[in-house]
């Protein structure tokens, strides 16, 4: 083996460990970013509305805490379909606060309903689900 082949193979020894120790500093440097995510934790996941008149109040409300460690911004909630309305606060929430997520469904619809509220935010789990059932059932006066 000559002088050429062996700092040949030095310094790809020398780049495969550089390689390794980067890998393994930007490891540790998204752990601790993850640690310091904020977490959503709610109350309840899913709300029952039983059975309720048609045209009655339709309006509910998800409460929740950040319960992790960095300021949560909720950048979006959608919901599977037009007849329910979702009110948020586009504010940040620290760490030990509580907020809430309204949703309004429309009661003028006779009949069970299952719908989902899709939560985005910057937490520690970006994507929420939450659900919301009853039926409304035909009110005995005219309104």
């Amino acid at each position: 083996m000559n002088y050429s082949t062996l700092q040949n193979k030095n310094n790809s020894l020398i780049l495969k460990l550089s390689l390794v120790v980067c890998l393994l500093i930007s490891g540790f440097g998204f752990a601790q970013e993850t640690a310091k995510a904020g977490q959503l934790t709610f109350e309840t996941e899913e709300i029952d509305y039983g059975t309720i008149a048609q045209h009655a109040d339709g309006e509910r409300t998800f409460k929740f805490t950040n319960t992790g460690e960095a300021p949560i911004v909720i950048s979006n909630v959608k919901t599977s379909c037009g007849c329910t309305v979702p009110e948020y606060s586009r504010t940040p929430i620290l760490p030990g606060e509580t907020s809430e997520i309204t949703v309004k469904y429309a009661t003028n619809r006779l009949g069970v309903f299952k719908k989902t509220i899709t939560v985005m935010s910057n937490a520690n789990q970006p994507t929420k689900v939450l659900k919301i059932k009853g039926e409304v059932l035909k009110s005995d006066t005219e309104g």
